[in-house]
């Protein structure tokens, strides 16, 4: 069986055969000489191969070991036409692909040619569009103009900007309890059906952003356009590039999503914006991995996700955060979706220690009725102590403290046990403690608060009033 195939690069001309020594015939040699003198730049010739084993979510490829590396898109022709994929293991007889379709499609003997390493090139007239994990647009606008390709360079260590310069999200409870800084990479730690959606598009609303790159990974395809037009709304869209894979589509397509928004987001970045990213979820970018890890034959070690899941996750996260110095930055809003409501899944707990802070959604703040349902003591912010002048903090310690003595009595409380005066800062912290709470309840509709200590003082002292 021949180990590779050389195809015209334009349709219509005959495949010639490699010579028999298994290398490339003169003649051919000859012609793309003369063909590059007559002034034509592209390629004679594009490597090919065959299909020898189908799957139904890979297929395997003879005679592009020698010339494929990882990562590589290839380009299949099939009876439905030409279909891409990536190259996702390299062995010394063949090479398996992934296909960005939802099924290979593929048959045995099936032509399969080189296309080279998978680009972006963002443009920053994609600002209001809607593209999917290989940005093609999706909205049914105009097509998108090619900027300068992203090569997905990680600056230096020591060649990126310090994180800072703290900004208001306008959400109460986040810039209260754990404020935030440009350059940041935040998580927010939730279970299903808490809020989580509804905060992130809020966080997305903030106005010190020039430049909203959302991730929609793995999303129900029913919600999607709600989330744009109903919870992003009209104003904030227009400022922002939304990078959808939903559900339905292939593993490949919900792993590429993840980086084509930062991509997009490393674009703007260079270019000096202030880019805020948004992912919801990493958690089904993580399985993405996982589906097409094990698709390649890797074993599992953590709870079914095999080891380069854990590889790929931190590679990913740390292309956000500050720029090199004249650049702007690019703060990260990475949504966890936390299986069954444990905290220290695999998952979860390596992607905390990668970010500068988490947010926790509690499932039990949220069947009060209070949203977003943030539970203040479990969050953390690293660099909250960069936002916080010396009277915020205090204040917020006092903050704390009071919750927590409220919150660890409560069931001392429900029976009965709680006197009046016996106990000073529980009686403060039950007088105070709910006034904090409604003053923390805020909706999307509310719009963003400029000053939430200014806010929670007046709340206070509004309530207080009839009982003085």
């Amino acid at each position: 069986m021949l180990e590779e195939e050389y195809a015209p690069a334009t349709p219509g001309h005959p495949s010639l055969p490699p010579s028999a020594a298994g290398g490339r015939p003169a003649s051919l040699e000859l012609l793309e000489q003369l063909f590059r003198k007559a002034g034509e730049e592209a390629a004679l010739l594009r490597r090919g191969g065959r299909v020898t084993e189908v799957s139904p979510t890979h297929y395997r490829v003879r005679g592009l070991s020698s010339a494929a590396r990882l990562g590589d898109v290839v380009e299949h022709h099939g009876r439905q036409g030409v279909r891409t994929g990536e190259v996702v293991q390299i062995t010394e007889r063949d090479i398996l692909v992934a296909p960005f379709d939802q099924s290979a499609d593929a048959g045995v003997a099936d032509p399969v040619y080189i296309r080279g390493s998978f680009r972006v090139s963002p443009d920053a007239s994609w600002r209001g569009r809607v593209i999917d994990a290989l940005g093609r647009p999706v909205d049914g606008g105009s097509p998108l103009a090619a900027g300068t390709a992203i090569a997905n360079g990680i600056p230096g260590a020591l060649k990126r900007q310090r994180v800072d310069q703290p900004f208001q999200t306008g959400v109460k409870v986040i810039d209260l309890f754990t404020p935030l800084c440009f350059g940041q990479r935040l998580g927010v730690f939730a279970g299903s059906g808490v809020g989580k959606s509804t905060l992130l598009a809020m966080l997305a609303a903030a106005h010190a952003f020039d430049t909203v790159v959302v991730a929609l990974v793995g999303e129900r395809g029913r919600e999607v356009r709600e989330f744009l037009e109903d919870t992003i709304g009209e104003q904030a869209m227009k400022k922002t590039v939304a990078v959808v894979a939903t559900s339905d589509e292939s593993a490949m397509m919900r792993k590429r999503a993840s980086g084509t928004a930062m991509s997009v987001a490393e674009h703007f970045r260079d270019r000096g914006d202030r880019v805020l990213l948004v992912v919801d979820s990493i958690t089904r970018f993580a399985h993405a991995l996982r589906e097409v890890a094990i698709g390649a034959g890797e074993p599992p070690v953590a709870r079914g996700y095999p080891a380069s899941v854990f590889t790929d996750m931190p590679r990913m996260l740390e292309r956000a955060g500050p720029g090199a110095t004249g650049a702007g930055s690019i703060t990260a809003i990475i949504s966890v979706l936390v299986d069954g409501d444990d905290h220290n899944d695999p998952v979860a707990d390596s992607v905390r220690g990668i970010l500068d802070g988490h947010i926790v959604l509690s499932r039990s703040i949220a069947e009060q009725g209070r949203y977003p349902a943030v539970d203040p003591l479990g969050s953390v912010s690293r660099l909250a102590n960069r936002a916080w002048n010396d009277g915020e903090r205090l204040l917020v310690t006092r903050l704390r403290a009071l919750i927590g003595r409220y919150e660890e009595t409560r069931d001392i409380r429900l029976l009965g046990g709680y006197q009046q005066g016996a106990d000073p800062d529980l009686d403060a912290a039950v007088r105070q403690v709910p006034l904090i709470y409604d003053a923390l309840v805020q909706s999307p509709q509310d719009g963003p608060v400029a000053d939430p200590f200014a806010e929670l003082a007046r709340h206070l002292k509004k309530q207080e009033k009839p009982d003085g």
